[in-house]
């Protein structure tokens, strides 16, 4: 039941990872694991890998049944699609599809840029197409200045496809690798900006389950945005757990490890990576392979570096608490113990919501569709959309109501003129209508219904075999 999943935003973290420059102080000063066995509910991976930064993903059996209803949100407005965009820069690839950096080319919103993301559906397994279904919906329903949003979402045959802004300075794991670490100072804008989104998403009730550098976007001012809800859990309140193998291995939580259950804590476990990561440009937890990794998560003492000051170690030594209700975060008052650590002394909570403070890294921004902080060897490729081969129709089935327009630009849009008439010569010339002839694509079978103005026939997709249903009307009897 174990699945690996590449980040599908950027290109796998694996990969950009091999290129991170580590400090040799901290290289000498990582902790020693004791010798204990993580894996004795999960089938071992390859030990021979040194590298375990993919995300992972074991679900029970229970938690697979509790999750295949899927909401579904804002209806009506014009739907968008494909041709409503331009496309401009490919920003990332991965195993599932492209992330394009696109123009919209179409009222109400013309001109905006946004990133495009794009999977293809049929190289998506049966637990990928649920997850991607439930980003959407997660997107859907958040709305936080320090989390992504979500403007669009709609559907082709053979790709699904996420319409999101575009935030034109990177991630914060490029920021990283370039300066190695942060200040206390940078360090304590972006986790109080971090733990207000946090906050925000358990009060959802979600967890978010995948914390880390590649997930942090900054925007043009430098503001922090959470993206890539793809291993979020909805639903989990108060004392609810959930029992998925899930993240990247280096952030995950003892209770995640040892599948005993977690909640909404585990976040605050990885937040503690997180802010290691930034302090000291190397990772608290770190064996030669995922098995020894995970037994330092469980086991190991952590390696304290001296140059830290007191309050940064006090309050990392408070996420690190292997006894999710020990950790800070999980108590009654929630982010309030938080807010009150001595390390956030200086923030000011309601400015900072307010994106009042100014951050402390602003990214050089010649022009709105500037890529200079996306990786080269993806923004040098010309950007290309192919159809896409159709999944199967119990594939297909499973994203309906997939399709969404955020509220505002709904609101946005003047409803059309009442004389308005579609006739042959005008319908061919609306976004998303195919003037190929059927025949080109399908072979039509034998009649499976009909009525007074219509037939109904068994056809098959030629380039993929798979079969569907054909609705032909007479345009004389209509």
């Amino acid at each position: 039941k174990a699945a690996i999943l590449f980040d599908y935003l950027l290109c796998p973290s694996e990969e950009r990872r091999k290129h991170r420059k580590v400090p040799l102080l901290l290289l000498l000063t990582m902790p020693l694991a004791l010798n204990a066995d993580p894996w004795r509910r999960i089938e071992a991976a390859n030990e021979t890998e040194a590298g375990s930064t993919e995300d992972m993903l074991v679900d029970d059996q229970a938690e697979s049944e509790n999750e295949l209803e899927i909401t579904t949100v804002t209806k009506g407005g014009q739907r968008a699609d494909p041709s409503h965009f331009e496309l401009l820069k490919v920003l990332g690839q991965g195993s599932f599809g492209k992330v394009f950096l696109v123009r919209k080319i179409t009222e109400p919103d013309s001109g905006t840029l946004y990133a495009m993301k794009v999977l293809k559906k049929a190289t998506l397994k049966v637990r990928d197409r649920q997850r991607t279904k439930m980003e959407r919906d997660i997107l859907a329903d958040v709305n936080h200045p320090f989390i992504v949003r979500l403007h669009y979402a709609f559907q082709t045959e053979g790709k699904l496809y996420l319409i999101l802004e575009f935030l034109r300075g990177g991630d914060l794991f490029t920021r990283l690798s370039k300066e190695v670490m942060f200040t206390e100072q940078d360090v304590k804008f972006y986790l109080a900006e971090l733990a207000l989104a946090l906050n925000h998403l358990h009060g959802l009730g979600i967890i978010y389950r995948d914390l880390k550098p590649e997930n942090i976007l900054l925007d043009t001012e430098g503001h922090i945005k959470l993206t890539d809800f793809g291993l979020s859990k909805e639903s989990i309140f108060d004392e609810n757990k959930t029992y998925s193998f899930c993240g990247t291995v280096e952030y995950m939580a003892p209770e995640v490890i040892n599948r005993k259950g977690h909640g909404t804590p585990a976040d605050w476990w990885s937040y503690g990576v997180l802010m290691f990561e930034m302090l000291t440009g190397a990772l608290p937890f770190q064996g030669a392979n995922r098995k020894e990794t995970m037994t330092q998560i469980l086991k190991a003492k952590l390696g304290m570096p001296p140059f830290l000051s007191p309050e940064a170690q006090s309050l990392l030594r408070a996420l690190f608490k292997r006894n999710p209700s020990n950790r800070l975060g999980s108590g009654l008052q929630g982010i309030e113990e938080m807010k009150k650590h001595p390390f956030f002394s200086t923030i000011n909570w309601v400015k900072l919501l307010s994106r009042q403070i100014q951050p402390p890294f602003k990214p050089a921004v010649v022009q709105t569709d500037d890529v200079f902080y996306f990786d080269k060897e993806f923004t040098a490729k010309t950007p290309k959309d192919s159809p896409g081969i159709p999944p199967s129709a119990t594939a297909h089935e499973l994203f309906r109501g997939f399709s969404f327009i955020a509220p505002a630009l709904l609101e946005s849009e003047s409803p059309p003129p009442p004389d308005h008439v579609l006739n042959d010569n005008n319908l061919a010339k609306l976004p998303g209508v195919k003037t190929t002839p059927f025949t080109d694509d399908y072979e039509l079978k034998e009649v499976i219904g009909s009525g007074s103005y219509s037939i109904c026939k068994r056809c098959i997709h030629k380039a993929s075999g798979h079969s569907y249903a054909v609705k032909i009307m007479d345009k004389d009897k209509r």
